[in-house]
């Protein structure tokens, strides 16, 4: 059998940062999904496309400096358009 070269560590890292940065755009992904704006697979995807980059280091410093909601994501966000997308849904 074939070892995972993932650990699921670094997917939970994923997934918590975009639904944080999610979060601080005051968008609910699971409100989201229930009402039909997301699909579970188009959510799947965005946690595998964060993983993808190479912004988890300035994404967390961005989270932490965040006092209010925000109108944009980061600037490198991969997931720029699905929450801008979500936010003025």
């Amino acid at each position: 059998m074939a070892s995972m070269s993932v650990t699921c560590s670094e997917i939970e890292r994923h997934f918590w940062l975009t639904r944080s940065v999610a979060r601080v755009m005051g968008v609910c992904l699971s409100k989201a999904m229930a009402q039909g704006r997301l699909s579970p697979d188009e959510y799947c995807e965005m946690v595998t496309r964060c993983r993808s980059g190479s912004c988890r280091e300035s994404c967390q410093l961005w989270l932490a400096s965040r006092t209010e909601l925000a109108e944009e994501p980061p600037e490198e966000c991969l997931h720029r358009d699905v929450l801008k997308r979500l936010r003025q849904a």
